[in-house]
């Protein structure tokens, strides 16, 4: 462990490890959360393939550092390669082990605001959601003029992410937020516990979002210019997959907004995107193998509490497993009395129309509350393509295609044919 080094030094080490191709050193400074989702090898045939394409490294820039909460630094070291470079983002705690390692796009492209913001319209507020000890900051995103608005509650997928779903230089939440707010919709979003308390408890799916979302519901139904009678939770993947868990646990919610909601089984999921990321790199074949073997141990009656987070994927622990694996989002969809669209990307390959959407269409086949919207050219975070989807779509900024937003916001808008639409009313399939 580098316990000497400050952040930003023990993040350039690992950095000038990599450079040197001594991955094995940097899988001894992974924690065991990271330890069990990472290998040496997986690290090495990602570093490899990445630098195969933008050339050898030629020079380092200065490390910027951010905390994250006590004990916990994030560090972004900026690499300047021959033909391009990249972001080697680390979560650094304070004994020196990586808590979170990824690579990123350069640090030179930034976010910008969609075209179809317009910012002069909405005034943005710091709020914080929750009052005790896991109580997280978020982002108030109010139109102005004359309420009272609808209000919408953003909910990020799975992992540790910040109020605007920073992936890379993308913020598809943001995205979402500037949108909907310059069309008269009060968005509510907001850090993840687990991004702003990581490490602080063994959080199961139901603690990482209900108790927040309900928190934040509350919040906007509270505001003066917020119509508390039409207040709404959108979730994108995981938060898409959890929200009908949140509308059962606060039954003031108007309805529901899942944007490439999960469907199918997240350990089956899993295998099922790893074995396709293998498909295109053969590198990743020894991450898929492992991530096999971990699922299996999710369908395991000897599942409990106690097993290791090492032997599950993604290091989660066995009580989250348990309550995932408990819980079924479509049966719990089905037994709401609340209206839902659903809108899924035609190219996501992380949650797909053959493998989510079709559950959420057959388990909600008898409800006429239900619209679905297929945009065949968006991918999982909802950005336009062509051709077969990769994850380095996701390293050039882009922003959330203007049709979902459009799809939201006129789903919200009050009008005499909500409670008359049918299943499937203008899907694009």
């Amino acid at each position: 462990m580098m316990v000497e080094m400050g952040p930003a030094a023990a993040a350039t080490a690992v950095v000038e490890m990599a450079e040197n191709g001594h991955f094995a050193d940097i899988e001894r400074l992974f924690a065991p959360p990271l330890r069990a989702v990472v290998s040496a090898e997986a690290l090495r045939a990602e570093w490899e393939g990445l630098i195969s394409r933008i050339g050898p490294i030629s020079a380092l820039g200065t490390p910027v550092s951010e905390p994250v909460k006590a004990g916990l630094t994030r560090v972004s070291v900026p690499v300047t390669c021959e033909r391009g470079g990249l972001t080697v983002v680390m979560s650094v705690d304070e004994t020196g082990l990586l808590q979170g390692l990824r690579l990123a796009p350069p640090l030179t492209e930034q976010w910008t605001p969609p075209p179809y913001a317009r910012r002069k319209s909405f005034d943005e507020h710091e709020v914080t959601v929750g009052s005790d000890a896991l109580a997280v900051p978020g982002t108030l995103s109010l139109p102005r003029g004359r309420g009272p608005w609808p209000g919408v509650v953003l909910l990020s997928g799975g992992g540790p992410f910040d109020r605007d779903e920073t992936s890379g230089p993308n913020k598809p939440l943001k995205d979402l937020a500037w949108g909907l707010a310059s069309r008269g919709v009060a968005v509510l979003r907001f850090d993840k516990v687990t991004y702003t308390h990581a490490g602080q408890s063994d959080f199961t799916m139901t603690d990482e979002y209900v108790p927040h979302a309900v928190a934040a519901i509350h919040l906007l139904q509270r505001h003066s210019n917020v119509d508390a009678a039409r207040v709404y939770v959108a979730g994108h993947s995981m938060g898409g997959k959890v929200a009908p868990r949140v509308a059962a646990a606060e039954p003031s919610v108007a309805g529901l907004v899942l944007l490439a909601g999960d469907a199918q089984p997240m350990h089956q999921a899993a295998v099922r995107v790893v074995s396709y990321l293998a498909s295109l790199d053969p590198g990743a074949q020894a991450a898929a193998e492992m991530i096999t073997r971990q699922a299996a141990m999710v369908d395991s009656p000897d599942l409990s509490p106690d097993t290791p987070a090492a032997d599950l994927p993604f290091g989660f622990s066995g009580a989250y497993w348990l309550d995932l694996r408990g819980y079924d989002p479509v049966a719990t969809a089905a037994a709401l009395n609340k209206p839902m669209l659903i809108l899924q990307g035609g190219r996501d390959y992380q949650v797909t129309v053959a493998d989510d959407l079709a559950r959420w269409q057959a388990g909600l086949a008898h409800r006429a509350d239900v619209t679905i919207h297929v945009h065949d050219a968006d991918n999982h975070l909802f950005f336009s393509g062509s051709g077969p989807s990769t994850p380095a779509e996701y390293e050039s900024p882009q922003h959330v295609d203007a049709a979902v937003v459009a799809d939201i916001a006129d789903w919200l808008a009050p009008r005499a044919d909500h409670t008359d639409s049918t299943f499937g009313r203008g899907a694009r399939q």
